[in-house]
C-alpha cells in the first residue's frame, strides 16, 4: 500500500509516502534507534535526537493498556505515521521519512484522553511537501456513510425492479428477453460494491460461484447465467430465477437495519477494482455470458459512487485524488473500446493481446492509485 506510515500494516516492511516518494524498510530494528514510551502517563519520551531523513522510532508500550500512537505536527494535527494496537509491554517500530518542522507524539491508550508529547525540531533536511494526512474521524463520516447508505437503499430499488422483470421472462420461458434482463440486473448489483461487507450472507446467495454447478447451494446470478447460456430448459429454470427475486426482496427488507462500517467507504475503493483485475479480467466468474467486461464497467460506477461520497473529505487530503480521475476516465475508455459494434461484449477471452494488456493496465494503474484512499479516509481518534 501507498501512503501513510503504519507500524505493523505490512508484513516484512513499511511504505512511507513523503512528498510522493516511496520508501521501505525491513521491520528489523538496529540498535541505535530511539525508543519512545506509550502510556497514560508519558507519551513520547525518548526522542533526544531530532534529525531529518528516513528513520526508526521504538514505540514501546510501557502502560497497563492497548494504545495508538500517532507521529503529528502538534500545530496543526497533520499524522505522519502511526502504529495501531499496540499491546502493554510491546514494542514495534515506525519507519518514518521526516523534513524540517515540528514533530510529536501523541498518545491515545484505551479509555484515556489523548495526550501529546515533548515537541522535536527537525532542521538541517529538506522541507516538508505534505507527507503526511489530516486525520478524519468519526464524526466526519457520518455524513457520507448517510449519503451512501441512500445510494445503496435506490441501488436495490433497482436490483428488484430487474429481478422482477428478470423472474417474469423466465416465466414467459422468453430466453432472449431473459438474457438480456439477466445482465441489466446483474449489473445494478455489481454498482454497489462497497457495500458487500453489510449484505452479508446475502452476497453469496446473490453473486456467489462455484466450481460444481450441479451443488444445490449454487444460486443466484450465477446460476442462472449458467442455465440460460448452456441451453438448460426454460422450465427449469423458473424456481432458480424466483428464488433469486425472493433473495433480492430479502436484501432490500433487511439493509436499512444493516452496519456499514464507516472504514469500508475508503477501503472497498480500492478493493472494488482489485476484484475487477481478479476475477473480471480473467474471466472467474463467466458462466457463459461473456460479460465480464460489462461488470468490470459496473465496478468502475461503483468506485465512482464511493468517491463521490468521500470528495469533500479527500479533496483537501490527497493530492492524488486527480490522478484518480484521470485513471478512471481512462479505464472506462480501455473498457468501452472492447464493446462491439452492435453494443454486445466482448468475452474476455477473445480479446485481442493488446486490448487485453490495454485493460490489464488500466486497470493495475488505477487501484495503485486508489490504494492510499484506506489509510487516508480510515477514521481516527483525535482526543
Amino acid at each position: 500500500m501507498r501512503g501513510l506510515a503504519r507500524g505493523g500494516l505490512v508484513v516484512g516492511a513499511a511504505v512511507v509516502v513523503v512528498g510522493g516518494a516511496i520508501v521501505l524498510w525491513p521491520d528489523a530494528a538496529v540498535a541505535h534507534d530511539p525508543e519512545i514510551s506509550i502510556s497514560r502517563s508519558s507519551c513520547g519520551q525518548g526522542w533526544t535526537d531530532p534529525k531529518p531523513g528516513p528513520q526508526t522510532f521504538l514505540l514501546h508500550n510501557t502502560g497497563s493498556v492497548t494504545a495508538e500512537a500517532y507521529l503529528v505536527d502538534p500545530a496543526s494535527g497533520t499524522v505522519y505515521g502511526e502504529v495501531e494496537g499496540l499491546g502493554a509491554g510491546t514494542t514495534r517500530p515506525l519507519q518514518v521519512t521526516l523534513g524540517n518542522g515540528d514533530y510529536a507524539f501523541k498518545c491515545l491508550p484505551e479509555e484515556t484522553a489523548a495526550i501529546v508529547g515533548p515537541v522535536a525540531t527537525v532542521t538541517g533536511g529538506d522541507d516538508k511537501s505534505s507527507p503526511g494526512v489530516s486525520p478524519v474521524t468519526n464524526a466526519d463520516l457520518i455524513g457520507p456513510l448517510k449519503t451512501y447508505r441512500d445510494h445503496v437503499i435506490a441501488g436495490l430499488g433497482t436490483l428488484v425492479d430487474g429481478t422482477g422483470a428478470l423472474k417474469a421472462a423466465v416465466a414467459r420461458q422468453d430466453r432472449a428477453a431473459s438474457e438480456t434482463a439477466w445482465l441489466t440486473a446483474h449489473l445494478s448489483y455489481e454498482r454497489l460494491g462497497a457495500a458487500y461487507d453489510a449484505f452479508g450472507d446475502s452476497d453469496g446467495v446473490l453473486n456467489g460461484t462455484a466450481t460444481d454447478v450441479t451443488d444445490p447451494g449454487f444460486t443466484g446470478f450465477h446460476r442462472l447465467e449458467y442455465g440460460l447460456w448452456h441451453g438448460e430448459a426454460m422450465d427449469t429454470l423458473i424456481p432458480v430465477a424466483n428464488r433469486l427475486d425472493d433473495d433480492a426482496h430479502e436484501l432490500q427488507q433487511s439493509f436499512p437495519d444493516a452496519q456499514v462500517d464507516q472504514a469500508d467507504l475508503g477501503l472497498r475503493a480500492h478493493e472494488i477494482m482489485e476484484n475487477t483485475l481478479q476475477f473480471e479480467l480473467t474471466a472467474k466468474t463467466d458462466y457463459g455470458s461473456g460479460t465480464n467486461l460489462a461488470t468490470a464497467l459496473a465496478n468502475l460506477d461503483g468506485t465512482r459512487a464511493v468517491l463521490d461520497v468521500l470528495r469533500p473529505l479527500l479533496a483537501p487530503r490527497f493530492p492524488g485524488l486527480s490522478g484518480v480521475d484521470t485513471w478512471l476516465n481512462r479505464t472506462q475508455s480501455a473498457v468501452e473500446a472492447a464493446r462491439r459494434p452492435d453494443g454486445s461484449w466482448t468475452p474476455v477471452a477473445q480479446l485481442t493481446a493488446p486490448q487485453r494488456q490495454k485493460l490489464n493496465g488500466a486497470v493495475s494503474e488505477l487501484a495503485e492509485r486508489l490504494a492510499p484512499i484506506a489509510a487516508i479516509a480510515e477514521p481516527r481518534r483525535v482526543s
